[in-house]
């Protein structure tokens, strides 16, 4: 993982699928357990949404809320 990554996670959207356009912080749990058990796609997009996983799976969300604060505070 990368320090930034975690910043990305409050600012990337979802490229493709069901929740394409949601920022990956916000893609339910069992959304990103079902690509736990699939496998992640190559890339940074599979990068994150496998530390967006471990997030959720270890309910540490809250970490994400003052980087999300930043984001917005950027605008």
């Amino acid at each position: 993982m990368k320090p930034e990554d975690l910043q990305k996670l409050t600012t990337r959207e979802m490229p493709f699928g069901k929740y394409a356009g949601r920022l990956i912080a916000d893609l339910p749990g069992p959304y990103l357990a079902w690509f736990a058990r699939q496998g992640f796609p190559n890339g940074e997009i599979g990068r994150l949404l496998a530390l967006m996983h471990e997030v959720d799976h270890n309910g540490l969300n809250a970490l994400l809320e003052p980087l999300r604060e930043s984001s917005r505070g950027d605008e």
